[in-house]
């Protein structure tokens, strides 16, 4: 299938994508993902190995269109715990009862 990255046209299919993420090591997810086998790769990761350029050069949305058309699960990370919590209200908030003032 024929996609347009970063004002660039790349002929893509699921079977070379694949192909070009075997062996690659997932980087940390903290935006949006794109399930590749059974590994969640950061949206960014796959485009740079997919059109070998820089991540500034294209956006994330770009990427996440062209892997949906392609069949690939895509989504968004739930980007952790809440910031501002204390590891204590943070466990306390995950078992729905009030922490300890």
């Amino acid at each position: 299938m024929r996609c347009v990255i970063a004002g660039f046209a790349f002929d893509l299919s699921k079977d070379g994508v694949l192909e070009s993420m075997k062996g690659v090591k997932p980087e940390p997810v903290t935006g949006g993902f794109v399930v590749v086998g059974r590994r969640r790769y950061p949206v960014k990761q796959v485009g740079a190995i997919l059109t070998r350029q820089d991540r500034r050069d294209f956006t994330a949305d770009e990427v996440t269109r062209a892997m949906a058309r392609l069949g690939f699960t895509c989504g968004a990370s739930d980007g952790g715990p809440t910031p501002g919590l204390t590891p204590l209200e943070t466990a306390s908030a995950m078992l729905g009862t009030a922490a300890p003032a």
